[in-house]
C-alpha cells in the first residue's frame, strides 16, 4: 500500500514527540520507580531489543494492556498451528501484561514491550525485527509507529477494532489524520456495529466483526492450589470477587455479609485486578472485621479465614473453579466499564456482574438473554443474588453450564477472520 502523504498535525506530532524523545530515558525511569515499567527492559521501550530477530518470517502481535494482550491467545494459537514457520512477537505496554504473558504465551513466542511512539524508538524497533506483518489489537493508533511500518512495507491489521463515541469525536477534529492512519491498515475488523459506523465515518476500510474476547481457551487452573483452597474452605460455600477495582471490595464485602450473616458457613475470596493493590485490600477488609489471609504473602486459606485475598497472577482460573458463585468486578465502579467475563463463563462459573459494564454490553446482553449471568443493580441486590446462588446450587450450576454454551459458541468468526489475513502474511 502506497502511504499517503502526512498531513500538518502528523507531522506537527512527529516533530514534538521528536524533540522530546531524548527526555524519554528519565520518564520511563520515573515510571519505573513507580513500578509502572520494568527497569531491567527499558531498553525495549527506546526500541532497543538485546534479543536478535530470528531468521524467517516474522509477524508482530500488540496489545497494550491485559485484557488485550490475553485476547491475543486464541490468533497466536491458530497462527502458530496454520503457519509453525512464523516468529511471533507479541508487544504489550503494561508491566502487568508482561507479567501474565510470561506465563501464557507458547514456547518460542517472542514478548517485548512496546517502544514509546517516538520517531527514533519506532525506526529503531521496526529495523531490528523487521515484521512484514503487524496485527495490532482494539484501538492502537500510535501514529509514528503506524506511519514508519507503512512505509516499511508492513502489511497492517486492526483487529477486534473499538472506537468510543468520545475517541471518534476526537479524531473527528482531525479527519484528514484520521483518515490517513486508518487507511494504513490493509484490514480493519471492528468489534460491534457502533464502532464499525464510527470507523467508516473516519474513512477505513471496515471488513467483517471479530471480538477477539470472545474466543479463545479457558484459563488454567492449578489443580493443587484449586484443592489447596477447597481443604482451606472446610466445607464452606465460596464466593470470589473476581479483577477488582478501589471502592468496589468495600460494597461487595458488605453485601457478601449480608447475604450469609450468621448462619451460612461461607468465605469470601478477593481477585484484586491489580496484584499490588493486594495489601491494602487486605488492610481494608480487616477492618470490615474480617479475619484475612493473603497469598501473596505466603498466607494459605485456613479455616479461621473468613476472606481470603489473591492478589498474585495467573491463578484466577483454580478460583473460579472452586467458586460457588462469581462476582465480577469492574462492574460496581463507575468509569472501568467492566470486564470480559468468558474466562469464568469457560469454566463454568455462576456470574453476577453489577450495572457498569460499558466495556462488555453486547457479551453481557447475549447472557443476559441465555439465563447465562445475573445483574444486580447495586450492593443490596448482589447480596441476594449471592444469598440465591448458595442456597440454590442446582440453579447456579444450570446457570454455569449455560455460561460455558454462550461462550463455547463465540469462536466462529476467528476462522473468517484467519481467512482474511491470510494473504497479509509472509509467503
Amino acid at each position: 500500500m502506497i502511504p499517503a502523504p502526512r498531513t500538518l498535525p502528523l507531522a506537527l506530532y512527529a516533530a514534538a514527540t521528536g524533540l522530546l524523545e531524548p527526555l524519554a530515558l528519565a520518564l520511563l525511569r520515573r515510571r519505573a520507580r513507580a513500578g509502572k515499567e520494568d527497569s531491567a527492559r527499558l531498553c525495549e521501550r527506546l526500541g532497543r531489543p538485546v534479543i536478535a530477530r530470528p531468521a524467517g518470517g516474522l509477524v508482530w502481535l500488540h496489545g497494550v494492556s491485559v485484557g488485550e494482550s490475553l485476547s491475543l491467545l486464541p490468533l497466536i494459537g491458530a497462527l502458530r498451528a496454520r503457519r509453525p514457520d512464523l516468529t511471533l512477537l507479541v508487544t504489550s505496554g503494561t508491566v502487568t501484561s508482561a507479567q501474565v504473558l510470561a506465563k501464557r504465551l507458547p514456547s518460542g513466542v517472542i514478548h517485548q514491550f512496546a517502544p514509546v511512539d517516538a520517531p527514533g524508538a519506532a525506526a529503531r524497533f521496526l529495523d531490528h525485527w523487521r515484521p512484514e506483518a503487524a496485527l495490532l489489537v482494539e484501538s492502537e493508533l500510535w501514529p509514528n509507529l503506524l506511519q514508519a511500518a507503512q512505509a516499511r512495507g508492513v502489511r497492517l491489521a486492526l483487529l477486534s477494532a473499538r472506537m468510543t463515541q468520545a475517541s471518534a469525536d476526537g479524531w473527528g477534529r482531525a479527519p484528514a489524520s484520521a483518515r490517513a492512519l486508518l487507511q494504513a491498515f490493509d484490514l480493519v475488523l471492528p468489534q460491534d456495529a457502533a464502532t464499525e459506523t464510527r470507523l467508516d465515518a473516519l474513512g477505513a476500510r471496515v471488513g467483517p466483526h471479530l471480538n477477539l474476547k470472545l474466543v479463545g481457551d479457558a484459563p488454567p487452573v492449578d489443580g493443587d492450589l484449586a484443592a489447596a483452597l477447597k481443604r482451606g474452605a472446610g466445607g464452606r460455600k465460596i464466593v470470589l470477587a473476581a479483577s477488582t477495582h478501589p471502592g468496589e471490595e468495600p460494597l461487595i464485602a458488605g453485601a457478601f455479609r449480608a447475604a450469609v450473616g450468621d448462619g451460612l458457613p461461607a468465605v469470601l475470596i478477593v481477585a484484586p485486578r491489580h496484584p499490588d493493590r493486594g495489601p491494602q485490600v487486605a488492610a481494608a477488609l480487616q477492618g470490615q472485621g474480617f479475619i484475612v489471609g493473603r497469598r501473596g504473602a505466603g498466607e494459605a486459606l485456613e479455616a479461621t479465614t473468613t476472606a481470603y485475598v489473591v492478589d498474585t497472577l495467573g491463578e484466577l482460573g483454580a478460583s473460579y473453579t472452586v467458586a460457588d458463585a462469581v462476582v465480577m468486578g469492574g462492574s460496581f465502579v463507575e468509569g472501568v466499564g467492566g470486564h470480559n467475563p468468558l474466562e469464568a463463563a469457560r469454566l463454568e462459573a455462576a456470574i453476577v456482574t453489577g450495572p457498569h459494564v460499558f466495556n462488555a454490553r453486547d457479551i453481557y446482553a447475549g447472557m443476559f438473554a441465555d439465563a447465562a449471568a445475573i445483574d444486580a443493580a447495586d450492593g443490596a441486590a448482589l447480596a441476594r443474588h449471592i444469598r440465591g446462588l448458595l442456597d440454590n446450587p442446582v440453579i447456579a450450576r444450570r446457570i454455569g453450564e449455560a455460561a460455558a454454551a454462550y461462550a463455547g459458541r463465540q469462536g466462529a468468526a476467528l476462522d473468517v477472520a484467519l481467512a482474511l489475513l491470510d494473504p497479509l502474511l509472509p509467503a
